[in-house]
Order: structure tokens, then C-alpha cells, then sequence
């Protein structure tokens, strides 16, 4: 039971921060609103709600899902998304600059920040480096997800559970190598005449300095959880939280002449730094809430809604091209680029959505159901200025730029880019025939209503579509702990954005539809979880295509197919050994683009075989004391989409430990992570954004340290 908090910690914390079983036997019950604190179960994670419109087992979830939960969080100390998905090794960079929003690859096909990423289910704009302070676990649903989200792209989505209120006061503070600053704490508990009021708040304060020069930042987080047990049968939950962060972007390497890696190239080195570039501003606000009431043991219904908004100031000095303006999307063959003074203020992206849901058990004719119908409405709007790109100098990657003057024009007028509706209605039902075998059929009807708008804010494009989005899953369980799975899923995704040198810049093309099979085993054995996936998926591919006159148009042409092999492992392995482990082997091509020099090799930035693996091994002989470490492994991909440049594979080895303990009766955890121990050079990201090849190296050496404390 619940116990009321203690008003004064209460006050001091936060000053100081300034679906369903399906299982026929089962009731349906409401989500749980009292949470246990930080699981010390280890990294197995035995339910997810990506796959589906509610929490259901993995086990009967006929989709590969990772779930990275609060203990691996915590133990690798990570504050950035890329830092958990790398837990997974279906999972690439692609354009996750510095001081920048993270872009990702999912068995080879990008990620939408339209709508990729989501909070308790609930679309958010991606254009956002989401807090993980206020998070219960992270979900990574790979592959096509039409039934749930509408509207997605083939790779996947990534969704943010945040953490209940619970009885907790802790304090977390942390450095690094560098002298980053960091302080949290999370507070939260009961309160009420029949502790029938929940509330948690997550606060935090970060100093950034990076391991790049001249690209320090901060970070300032605010959230808060509320629950509210209005009776037996009816909950409300909501969520709040608002964050800022200010850093420099830190510009990427680009190919030597087009054609030949960089030389010499330093993770630490700020290309085209001018000292009065200002830094880049991001502001984001994300709200959610959930009403549930049961009606009878059988039949649940729920209301949700969301808004997202995000508005990015990007006053970057950036390096790109050679060493004249326009001369090309590469740096000169001895090393030169162009500085421009790039100005995007008030970028401002907003996503709305609102959810109606009824789920119910019954049965018919001998066969049970598990069934979910219900409707949806999202709208995400785009208002944008016509960015400035102004040239004013040039650099060498070898050498420290000079300053020069900056732009000192008018800024272009914000007008709306994107306007864009979509209304669904969805039904899913999961049939049970016995023990041993079920299927799930659905399906989403989705209405798209979307206008595009050019730089001047006249509508270039109006786009209404209907579109039948089908699922179909078959299980088959020969014992309670093992399942074998293979399904159908068709998609629609948001069509892609017109590079600026295209003719058609800046254009947001149409809708595309996606298609997918997959299938696979999974199997928990006493505490750790195996999973294998196979599958293939196929996309409309779209590019910038080059014609005779040496110009470009974006189109969508061709299609890109990939066909991979998944394998996971998550668990205990001794009563002191648990891992998180991960392969992925991919083969992406593309046929049918018109552009020859494009097909008949690896698509850009994939590489085929990825692997990772981080280990927790408790010391028999100091108790509380853990070693903690692991690898990343990736092989060598393609830097362009011709396949003329590869960049090389590389392995990454991180170690650290775990040290729990009580000091003055407070339970206190020390860890310590250092990341890439052999100061390893790599190109961790030789992605495209915009129609642009760029590469990022990895970070050096990094250690941090960390203590929390638990009040």
C-alpha cells in the first residue's frame, strides 16, 4: 500500500531541480497506477505496448520488439536516444549531428520524425531529443505498424513510456571526462483522502561539454505524471513535460572530390566554426492523457489525446560543398568547404492526435476473441521560413577557419508548409482457436486529407486518399513458453521532402505504400528471452535524380527492397550474469530508380551485419559491487549512393561497474561507464539528409560518473 509522502522532501526535491492476455480466463483490467521502483530483475522485459493498442506479453505479440527498460537506462547512463537504440542492432544513425536532432535507420529504411515516435502510445513530433528522465522504458516496434500508428514508415516506431507516480524522492548527479554537469531528481507520491492521487515530477539541469570544440551547451527538463483512481472502474492519467537545450550543431564531413574519404579526420574538430555563430535552440513541449473505464469484467474503453509542438532556432555556421559557393555537395579534393551562414528561425513542427478505444472479451462458436475497435484523428502542421544559406568564406578541414563577416539581410517571412489531416477507424481481432494456435486480423481505414505548400506559402500540392491499411498474424504456441509467428502488414507512409538544390525544392512528395512479411520464434527460458525474425519489406524509393543538364528533381521511382535476419537475447544467464544481445543482418537494394549507378549493390549507410552486446556480472565476493561492459560491431557500409565509397567496419568496446550500497541508510547506486575504452577512430554515421552525403565519426574515449540517491 501506498504511503503519503513526506511534504518537506517533497518541497526540497523539487526545488533542488529546478494489450491484453490473451488468454480467455483473464479479466480485462485497467493499467496498473502504482509502479515499482527501478526493477531490479535485470534487463528481460516480458510485455510491450508498441505492437498493439494496449500492454500485451511478447510472447503473443506476433512482431519484433525490443524493449530497452529503466535498469539498462540507468546502468549505461544514457541521456540520448541513439545511446539506447544502440542496444539493438537493427538500429543505425543516419544524419545525428551534435547540438542536432537525432535522425535513425531501422532495418535499412529511415525513420519519419512526422510520425515515428510516440509517448504512451501517442504521436509526438521527432523533430526533438525526447528526455529519458521521466521514462519507464523505451519500445522499438520494427517494422510496418499501419494498424496501429496509420500513417508510419516501413522501419518502425519508437515509443516513450513514462514512468507513474509512486512513492520515490532520489537525487542523481553526474560528470564526465570533460567537466559536464548534471543534476535530477524524481519525486513523486500519494496524497488524498483515500490516496486516490498520484504525482511525479522529474526535474533536471544539464551542463554539455562535448568532446567536439566550441560546441558546449546546457539542458533544462521539466515533467510531471498525474494519475487520478476516480473509482474502481475509472482512471485518468496525465503527463507533461518541457524541455530547452542550446548547443552548436556540429557540421559533418563530407566526401573529398565526391569520391574519397576524408584524411586525418578528428571527432574533436568543429568544421566551419565562426565565433559569433550563435547556438542552436531547441524548445519542446509534449502533453498527453489517458482516460480508462471498465465497464465489466469483459469490456474497457479509453479516450486519449496529445499535442506535440517543437520549435527549433537554427542559426548554424555550417561547412558544406567546396571551396566556392555551389561548387558541388563534397568538399574539394585537398580538403576545402564552404562556410555558410544558415538561418532557420521559429522552425516550428505541432502534432495532434486523439484516440477512441473499445476492447472486449468474448466468445463465439467455440473460439474466443479478443477484440479492439475504435477511431482516430491526427493533424501535424509545419510552419517554416524559407531558410538563409548565405556563403561567406571558406576552410580546411586541416586547419582553424578564419572568422568572417556574417549575413546581415532580412530574414524571409514564416509561412505554413505542411497542413496535414488524417482520420482512421481500426478494428483488430484476436481469435483463439485452442492453447496452441491464434490468429489476429485487422485493419485500419485511413483518410489522408494533406495540403502542401511552397516557399511563398501559395499550395503546391493537395492530396486526399483513402487507403485500406490490412494486418493478418498467425501463432502458433506448441508450449506456453515458446511461440513461432508470421504475418502480412501493408503501410502508408509520409512522402519525403525535396532537397534544396532540387528543381523541385523543399516539396513534400505524396503518400507512399509499404508492404511486409515476417516471420518468427520466440522462447523464455527461465529468466532470459530469445527472439529470431525474418523478413521483407518493400518501399516506393525516393531520391533526387540527376538528368542530363546536371540538375535534379526529387521523384519517387523504383522501389527498395530489404530482406534481413534478426536475433536477440535479453536476460539472466547465471543468477549473477545477465546480458543484452542483438544481430541483425540486412541486404537492402533498389530496382527500377531509372538512375543504373544506384541499383545492384548495398543501399547507402546499411551496412549487413550488425551485432551488440552488454553485459552485467555481480561479484560474488563484494556485495553489490557488478562489472558491467560490451560491444558494437558493425561491418562497412556504403558512404554514397553510387557504392563507390565505403567506409569501414569497427568494433567499439565500452566497460564500467555498479556499486550499491547504504550511506546513512540511504541507498545509494554509484556507476561508472567508460564508452569506447581504445579511443577507437569510426565513422558511426555516413547518412544522407536532404540530398546530402554526410559522415560523422564517433565519439572518443568518454567516462562518466554518476551517484543516485534514494531519499
Amino acid at each position: 500500500m501506498a504511503t503519503r509522502p513526506r511534504s518537506s522532501l517533497l518541497t526540497f526535491g523539487l526545488l533542488l531541480g529546478s494489450g491484453v492476455s490473451a488468454s480467455q480466463a483473464a479479466d480485462i483490467e485497467l493499467a496498473p497506477v502504482k509502479v515499482q521502483g527501478e526493477e531490479r530483475g535485470g534487463y528481460q522485459s516480458e510485455t510491450a505496448s508498441a505492437g498493439g493498442f494496449d500492454e500485451a506479453a511478447l510472447l503473443d505479440t506476433p512482431a519484433s520488439i525490443t524493449v530497452i527498460n529503466e535498469s539498462l537506462i540507468k546502468d549505461q547512463q544514457a541521456r540520448l536516444l541513439s545511446e539506447v537504440l544502440r542496444n539493438d542492432a537493427s538500429v543505425g544513425e543516419s544524419y545525428a549531428p551534435i547540438g542536432y536532432y537525432e535522425n535513425f535507420v531501422v532495418r535499412g529504411f529511415s525513420l519519419n520524425a512526422a510520425s515515428s515516435y510516440k509517448i504512451n502510445g501517442r504521436t509526438i513530433t521527432g523533430e526533438q531529443n525526447v528526455a529519458l528522465e521521466n521514462k519507464q522504458r523505451v519500445e522499438l516496434l520494427k517494422g510496418l505498424s499501419g494498424l496501429q500508428s496509420g500513417i508510419s514508415e516501413p522501419s518502425g516506431v519508437i515509443n516513450y513510456v513514462t514512468k507513474r507516480p509512486e512513492d520515490v524522492r532520489s537525487v542523481t548527479v553526474s560528470t564526465d571526462d570533460r567537466g559536464s554537469g548534471y543534476i535530477a531528481t524524481d519525486v513523486g507520491g500519494w496524497f488524498g483522502s483515500e490516496q486516490q492521487f498520484g504525482l511525479r515530477a522529474n526535474v533536471a539541469h544539464e551542463d554539455l561539454s562535448s568532446y567536439v570544440e566550441h560546441a558546449n551547451g546546457q539542458r533544462d527538463f521539466l515533467s510531471l505524471a498525474f494519475d487520478w483512481n476516480i473509482s474502481p472502474d475509472a482512471l485518468l492519467q496525465l503527463d507533461v513535460e518541457y524541455q530547452n537545450k542550446q548547443q552548436r550543431s556540429v557540421p559533418g564531413y563530407q566526401l573529398l572530390g565526391g569520391t574519397e574519404l576524408p584524411h586525418h579526420a578528428s571527432p574533436k574538430k568543429l568544421l566551419g566554426h565562426q565565433s559569433g555563430a550563435n547556438q542552436v535552440g531547441i524548445d519542446s513541449l509534449n502533453l498527453n492523457g489517458k482516460f480508462e473505464y471498465r465497464f465489466s469484467d469483459q469490456w474497457k474503453g479509453s479516450v486519449s489525446a496529445s499535442r506535440s509542438k517543437v520549435v527549433i532556432d537554427d542559426y548554424s555556421s555550417f561547412a558544406w560543398g567546396g571551396d566556392t559557393a555551389g561548387n558541388g555537395n563534397y568538399f574539394s579534393p585537398n580538403g576545402d568547404y564552404g562556410i555558410y551562414d544558415f538561418r532557420s528561425p521559429d522552425d516550428t513542427r505541432r502534432n495532434d492526435e486523439v484516440q477512441a478505444a473499445m476492447t472486449g472479451l468474448f466468445n463465439t462458436a467455440g473460439l474466443g476473441h479478443e477484440l479492439t475497435f475504435g477511431t482516430s484523428a491526427f493533424r501535424r502542421v509545419v510552419n517554416q521560413r524559407e531558410p538563409i544559406n548565405a556563403f561567406i568564406g571558406t576552410g580546411n578541414i586541416d586547419q582553424e577557419p578564419e572568422n568572417f563577416p556574417r549575413y546581415n539581410g532580412k530574414l524571409n517571412d514564416s509561412h505554413r508548409r505542411l497542413d496535414s489531416r488524417q482520420y482512421g477507424l481500426f478494428l483488430t481481432d484476436r481469435i483463439s482457436f485452442n492453447e496452441q494456435w491464434q490468429t489476429v486480423l485487422g485493419g485500419r481505414e485511413v483518410r489522408l486529407d494533406e495540403h502542401a505548400f511552397d516557399k511563398d506559402g501559395n499550395q503546391s500540392r493537395q492530396t486526399q486518399q483513402y487507403v485500406f491499411l490490412p494486418q493478418a498474424a498467425l501463432i502458433y504456441k506448441p508450449v506456453e513458453n515458446l511461440s513461432l509467428y508470421t504475418s502480412y502488414s501493408k503501410g502508408l507512409s509520409l512522402g519525403g521532402t525535396a532537397p534544396w538544390f532540387a528543381l523541385n525544392s523543399f516539396e513534400t512528395l505524396a503518400p507512399t505504400v509499404s508492404r511486409q512479411i515476417e516471420a518468427g520464434v520466440k522462447y523464455d527460458w527461465r529468466r532470459i528471452s530469445f527472439a529470431a525474425a525474418v523478413f521483407q519489406t518493400r518501399q516506393a524509393y525516393q531520391y533526387a535524380k540527376p538528368d542530363d543538364a546536371g540538375t535534379y528533381t526529387y521523384v519517387q521511382q523504383g522501389q527498395q527492397k530489404n530482406t534481413g535476419l534478426e536475433l536477440s537475447a535479453n536476460g539472466w544467464v547465471t543468477s549473477r550474469l545477465q546480458i543484452a544481445a542483438s544481430a541483425a543482418a540486412i541486404r537492402a537494394r533498389v530496382s527500377g530508380s531509372g538512375t543504373p549507378e544506384y541499383e545492384g549493390h548495398q543501399a547507402i549507410n546499411v551496412p549487413k551485419l550488425r551485432a551488440s552486446l552488454y553485459a552485467d556480472y555481480a561479484l560474488p565476493w563484494v556485495d553489490g559491487l557488478a562489472v558491467l561492459g560490451g560491444v558494437q560491431y558493425s561491418a562497412s557500409k556504403y558512404a554514397n549512393r553510387t557504392g563507390q565509397v565505403e567506409v569501414g567496419d569497427y568494433a567499439i568496446f565500452n566497460v564500467g561497474s555498479r556499486y550499491s550500497t547504504r550511506i546513512d541508510g540511504y541507498e545509494t547506486v554509484f556507476r561508472l561507464t567508460v564508452d569506447n575504452v581504445f579511443d577507437k577512430r569510426y565513422w558511426r554515421d555516413a547518412g544522407e539528409y536532404l540530398g546530402d552525403d554526410y559522415l560523422f565519426q564517433g565519439a572518443p574515449l568518454t567516462a562518466r560518473l554518476s551517484a543516485s540517491v534514494n531519499f
